[in-house]
Order: structure tokens, then sequence, then C-alpha cells
């Protein structure tokens, strides 16, 4: 399989010096949308999709704290639909797509490939569904979905992957791509494990914002770690499966290359095939 490092919308939230550890407080941070184009013999597959043309066309579905706060660019060239273009693709040909979490800035563009399979773990599909509370209701944006997805949804059971349980392979039989659960930033929150040449890579989504949260001693900025707060769902869930991931990281790094969604440094190391 190809994989591509694609960057889905950029985010320049003020506050640098809280977000990176750099900078000044007014200053401005850059935080990507890191999502994967993988082409597989089942077709193009991508895990998450960013913001899409309908955010850019309506940025007001986005509300006004995701706008206001994040300060996204809202860029076409961005969107994945846009991106697959200029890989010589269509959006036809994107056959699949798998995501960590249907949080806004990652489900954005599913409506830019109506025809994509897509596949969620069941707890998030019911969470977003649902919006049961404000929080749900400001994360998760209905239109983003009204085309009406050919939904894939994936229960708790599953196989074992590096100590993670309720791990999933994904429509290849030889399990290539498989679903890990990493519950906790939302209800079902996943990571997405992909094996290509050099072992596997871990895309694990939310479930942790900034590189140095998975070193031996953590050291994440203090916006970060009050984002991490504001925004998590289950916390103790989402700290434990950190945890995990460092865990792993520090023990099988050579083997397991993970990544997270938001951090510009990892975006920027996976794309020149820099280690992380």
């Amino acid at each position: 399989m190809r994989v591509h490092h694609l960057n889905a919308a950029t985010m320049c939230p003020r506050g640098a010096a809280l977000i990176t550890g750099k900078g000044g407080l007014l200053e401005r941070a850059t935080m990507v949308c890191h999502i994967l184009a993988i082409e597989t013999a089942e077709g193009l597959v991508l895990v998450d999709t960013g913001l899409g043309t309908g955010d850019i066309a309506r940025p007001s579905r986005l509300g006004l704290t995701f706008t206001g706060v994040l300060a996204p660019r809202l860029d076409p060239a961005e969107t994945a639909l846009a991106q697959v273009k200029a890989l010589g693709f269509s959006a036809e040909d994107v056959r699949h797509i798998v995501l960590t979490h249907l949080d806004l800035d990652h489900a954005g563009g599913l409506g830019d490939f109506p025809k994509a399979r897509v596949h969620v773990h069941a707890r998030e599909h019911e969470a977003a569904m649902a919006r049961r509370d404000m929080m749900a209701r400001s994360r998760y944006i209905p239109g983003q979905w009204a085309h009406g997805p050919s939904w894939q949804l994936y229960d708790a059971t599953g196989e074992d992957w590096f100590g993670f349980a309720g791990v999933r392979a994904l429509f290849a039989a030889e399990g290539d791509v498989l679903l890990i659960p990493l519950h906790g930033h939302t209800r079902g929150h996943c990571g997405v494990a992909v094996r290509d040449g050099d072992g596997w890579m871990l895309h694990a989504g939310d479930a942790y914002f900034h590189t140095h949260s998975l070193d031996a001693e953590p050291t994440t900025p203090l916006g970060i770690r009050l984002f991490q707060q504001l925004t998590d769902t289950i916390g103790a869930e989402r700290r434990r499966n950190q945890e995990r991931l460092r865990q792993l990281r520090q023990s099988r790094g050579r083997e397991v290359r993970i990544f997270c969604a938001h951090d510009p440094s990892e975006f920027d190391a996976c794309c020149a095939r820099r280690p992380l």
C-alpha cells in the first residue's frame, strides 16, 4: 500500500506559548488536521477527512467557538477532496473512510465522498447521532453527514494488538488496516493502524495533541492539557489510553510509528519520513 500524509485543515489559535511552549501569549500557533490517503487493492481509503467543502462554503455550521478560538484558515486547497484530486484521483475513487471519531474537524469532508463506506466505532456513532448534551451538540455537526453515508459500525469485540483489546481488521482480509479502540476523548474514539513496508503506523487521532505527551517524562504545554480536559468525554479512560500509547512508543517505537491528528511537527516528520 502507498500512504499519503495530508493536512486537511490548518488552524491558527492564539496563545502559542500555551499551545506549543514557544512564542508569545498573543502569537498564533499552528495546528494541522493530519489525515491519510491510502492506495489499496480495495480502492482509495481515507483516515479522517478534516474540514470539507461544505464547512468552507458555510463556516457558520462549525460554530462561533470553533471558528473564533481555533481560527481555521478555511482554504479550499486543503480539503481532502482537493488533495485527492491533486493526487490524480476522483471523489468516486474513495471507497472507504475510516474515522477516528466524528468531531467536526475530523468528519467535515464526509459529504465530499458520498459513495464511500464510512467505518466508525458503534459507540461513537451512537453518541454523534444522539447529541445528548451541550458538548455533544457543539462537536457533532449533523450537516456533515446529511447526505446519508453508508455506515459500517464496529462493536467492542475483536483481537489483541500490541496489548490493545477489541481491535478490528477493516475490509482487507490480511489485516493491513485496523481500528484500535482508544476511547476517552469521545465515547467511541479510536486509533487507526496501517501496515506498510516499514512496519506499522498508528494514527492516534485526538488521544493526545502534542508529541511530547508521549515522552517517557511528558512535557505537555499547559494550554494543551487544559484543552484535553475540556474536550474529554471520559477523562480517566483517555488518560489511561494515553499512558498505553506512551508505553508503546517507548517500548516498540521502531515497530509502531505513532502520531496524532493535530501536532504539526509529527505531520512534518511523517511527510519527510523522519523519526518521531
